[in-house]
């Protein structure tokens, strides 16, 4: 049975930290839905695209080998490509920042052809209360690890939610492998 993949320390606290430091001097934008609204029922968080931030190149490159292990020893999906810069939610407490159960597949040209989701965990699990990344992947609800630099690997199929931040702020980064349409 398919499930989500855990990869302990994929990235270092000082690799995190580095990521958040960078993102927070670019702007951010309300995170939209597919359509291009935005529902705050729905999700509640801002994001920053790594691709619009000098100096974060290497990130997508430590991705890129992280899916590509992943896939082959766990999944054994047909990816292509990644269409999609990875984006970086900000989840802040003050704005009941959550995203309700969801799949990343949708009915866009490019949501479409997400095959795996990967999730990489920024902030320390002290600096927020609330605002775990929970995975179904069948009857049971399984919660991704909170470690600061842990990565979280799930076919983009399975549904999966933010819960609400109570207090303080999550930081999370986001990248979807792309490959043909699921038959």
């Amino acid at each position: 049975m398919l499930s989500m993949h855990a990869i302990p320390e994929a990235f270092s606290v000082g690799e995190c930290d580095a990521i958040v430091t960078a993102i927070s001097q670019a702007p951010a934008d309300p995170a939209l839905l597919v359509g291009r609204n935005r529902d705050h029922n729905m999700r509640n968080a801002d994001l920053v695209w790594t691709d619009k931030v000098d100096g974060l190149g290497w990130v997508m490159d430590r991705l890129i080998d992280l899916v590509r292990v992943a896939n082959r020893d766990h999944f054994g999906f047909d990816l292509t490509a990644f269409e999609e810069s990875p984006q970086v939610a900000i989840y802040r407490a003050t704005a009941g920042g959550h995203f309700v159960w969801h799949s990343d597949i949708g009915g866009g040209p490019i949501s479409a052809k997400r095959k795996l989701t990967l999730v990489l965990q920024l902030s320390p699990s002290g600096d927020y209360e609330g605002g775990t990344l929970e995975v179904m992947p069948g009857a049971q609800v399984l919660e991704a690890s909170r470690a600061q630099g842990s990565v979280t690997v799930f076919p983009s199929f399975m549904l999966h939610q933010v819960i609400p931040v109570r207090s303080g702020v999550r930081h999370s980064l986001t990248v979807w492998a792309h490959g043909p349409a699921f038959r």
